[in-house]
């Protein structure tokens, strides 16, 4: 449990960061620090169910092993399809069509949309772990 809540921890701490990157305007970093918290809150759950070696950056495939033991997590599935975008996209020049960078590319309606999937996904974790 206690590594569970270490990941946890830092899940959160990464949504901060996302929101902080997001009122800077660097709208790129704070998708990927978004998708960055959901896959560490997603981690600390399957942690805390024993589960060793989790090799998934991939917040969509983290969302249904959750939802194996925590049915309501199937109802995030959506939001973990952005976050994964943007954990590639949100960071190679070359995974974006045509000539821009993801900083030109992202802006804040992006980010303000992952950082509310990563929010959702971090209280839902948090309410899982903790009751």
């Amino acid at each position: 449990m206690r590594e569970a809540e270490r990941w946890l921890r830092q899940g959160e701490r990464d949504l901060v960061s996302a929101r902080n990157s997001c009122r800077s305007g660097d709208f790129e970093w704070a998708c990927f620090q978004a998708q960055q918290s959901a896959e560490k809150a997603l981690k600390a759950l399957l942690y805390a169910r024993g589960f060793r070696r989790i090799l998934t950056h991939s917040v969509y495939e983290l969302i249904r092993e959750v939802g194996a033991f925590e049915p309501s997590f199937q109802e995030l599935k959506a939001g973990a399809k952005v976050l994964d975008s943007a954990y590639i996209m949100a960071r190679y020049p070359d995974s974006i069509v045509g000539n821009l960078t993801p900083s030109e590319y992202y802006d804040k309606e992006d980010a303000g949309e992952c950082i509310e999937h990563a929010d959702s996904i971090c209280t839902a974790a948090r309410r899982a772990l903790f009751r």
